[in-house]
């Protein structure tokens, strides 16, 4: 794989409305008809994953490694939660992102998520 050139303060933000669906009570974390902080979190690392994509070498991807965040506030049925992602760190395949998550009301998440460069087809391959 070449060389990563990739720029701090690289960003982007990804959004979803909470629906039945993306709930504590649908994705298993919980009993409560609120956002989810795994959906919160997968909100979180899309838009990571989107802030580098168009920066990456031909056939290279990112994969979540590690993520170290915090859910402070509920988001009912119907709210728009937008989450972003600033990548403040690049050592070699090692990316770190600042993240968070708002909602109308204000922040509802925020942490540090690590993802790394890959290869696609031999990462894929080592599933056998």
């Amino acid at each position: 794989m070449p060389d990563i050139m990739l720029e701090k303060g690289l960003s982007a933000r990804s959004v979803a409305t909470v629906t039945t669906g993306n709930t504590a009570v649908a994705l298993g974390s919980g009993d409560l008809q609120v956002f989810a902080t795994p959906a919160m979190v997968a909100l979180m690392e899309n838009a990571a994953m989107s802030a580098v994509a168009a920066a990456l070498p031909a056939g290279a991807t990112t994969v979540g490694a590690e993520m170290n965040c915090t859910h402070i506030k509920p988001s009912g049925l119907g709210a728009v939660v937008t989450a972003t992602a600033v990548l403040t760190a690049v050592e070699g395949r090692k990316l770190t992102f600042n993240v968070g998550a708002v909602d109308a009301e204000g922040m509802i998440g925020e942490g540090v998520h690590v993802r790394y460069v890959v290869d696609r087809a031999k990462f894929m391959a080592k599933l056998g």
